[in-house]
């Protein structure tokens, strides 16, 4: 049997004229967490339903477990779903609902009954057997669609932004209890979500989409600190994209000179040969200098004045004018400085070389 669970092939989807998803291949191995992630209409949601078996490709395979699933209805892929909004039955027990697609598959009563009880204990519910949907909470009848898309043992859970509708705190737990069970279980779980925290927080591979095609594939630490284009990282975090009209080589770095303005920067020279189009910085990265602080070597220190801050408690948030046409968002701790910044105050900033990307586009 394949170690590799999803397989997509060359997989394309048009609806008449329109082309939704262009010709992507992906291998999720068995036990992967993988977060399919991107804005409105990237494709995102289309290709987990060619998964599932919703839709059909227009062109390429999809494979699960090595098998092509070109003539499987989705009933019969050994697939679980959890959607959006739920879609419990109001009118049945909580135990009926988990309980409901064994039901479907013929599964004896006593496995049903034992399927149901482990599969609620996995989503810490086991005394809520006898409750219905309408008197639990949202972050409950989420648990209940989770205990109901795992009690019939699939090879693979799909997840479509399951929980979009909670507020933020219950979100952040949730994220917390949908890893620990994925890891607890030991299943394949591929996740659709437009939301980069989710994904960097749960994940341990994200396909990043733009435009029905992959932009990007890899761990969350790897995509955050090498993007591999402008969109990828302006939409993972926050960052200072800088546009780039020309370069100067040095012997391991490389001079950065930024577009509208006589400002340059030195960064590390890219591991391949590139034309520099752009650069990302991330706010964190931008040191706020104070007198007693570091020198900065000279190298990528610069001086800018204060047009905004933002407190977000254990951190500020600074839009530093460098000059007239560039504006960097910086990031620091509010614990750093004795003094902390204010509007028009000149501070000075200092960016290390290994922290600057060069992209391409």
């Amino acid at each position: 049997m394949s170690s590799i669970d999803i397989e997509l092939v060359s997989v394309s989807k048009s609806f008449g004229a329109i082309s939704v998803v262009k010709d992507i291949s992906l291998q999720i191995p068995q036990g992967e967490f993988v977060s399919i992630l991107g804005p409105s209409g990237c494709g995102k949601t289309t290709t987990l339903n060619m998964i599932a078996g919703f839709n059909q490709p227009s062109f390429g395979d999809i494979r699960i477990r090595g098998r092509s699933q070109g003539r499987v209805p989705p009933e019969r892929r050994n697939i679980g779903l959890v959607f959006q909004n739920y879609a419990l039955f109001p009118h049945m027990t909580v135990a009926d609902n988990v309980g409901f697609g064994l039901k479907m598959k013929g599964a004896a009563r006593s496995e049903i009954e034992s399927g149901v009880a482990s599969a609620l204990r996995s989503v810490h519910l086991e005394d809520y057997g006898a409750r219905y949907p309408r008197e639990l909470s949202g972050g409950q009848q989420q648990r209940v669609a989770l205990a109901r898309a795992i009690a019939p043992r699939p090879s693979v859970l799909l997840l479509d932004e399951p929980l979009s509708n909670l507020d933020l705190k219950l979100r952040e737990a949730m994220r917390l209890e949908l890893k620990e069970l994925q890891q607890q279980l030991g299943m394949t779980f591929v996740y659709v979500t437009h939301d980069q925290e989710e994904a960097m927080a749960m994940s341990d591979r994200i396909v990043v989409m733009w435009q029905g095609a992959i932009a990007q594939t890899g761990g969350p630490a790897s995509i955050y600190r090498h993007p591999a284009s402008s969109f990828v990282a302006d939409f993972i975090g926050k960052s200072n994209i800088l546009t780039i009209e020309g370069t100067s080589e040095q012997e391991a770095t490389l001079d950065l000179h930024l577009a509208g303005s006589a400002i340059s920067l030195r960064a590390k020279r890219p591991p391949h040969r590139q034309q520099a189009g752009f650069c990302c910085i991330r706010p964190e990265d931008i040191a706020v200098l104070n007198n007693t602080g570091p020198g900065g070597g000279g190298v990528n220190r610069l001086s800018g004045t204060v047009r905004r801050v933002i407190n977000l408690g254990p951190s500020l948030e600074l839009a530093v004018e460098i000059d007239p046409h560039v504006v960097l968002t910086v990031l620091t701790r509010s614990s750093l400085s004795a003094s902390l910044p204010v509007m028009g105050d000149v501070v000075a900033l200092s960016i290390d070389p290994d922290d600057i990307q060069v992209l391409p586009e």
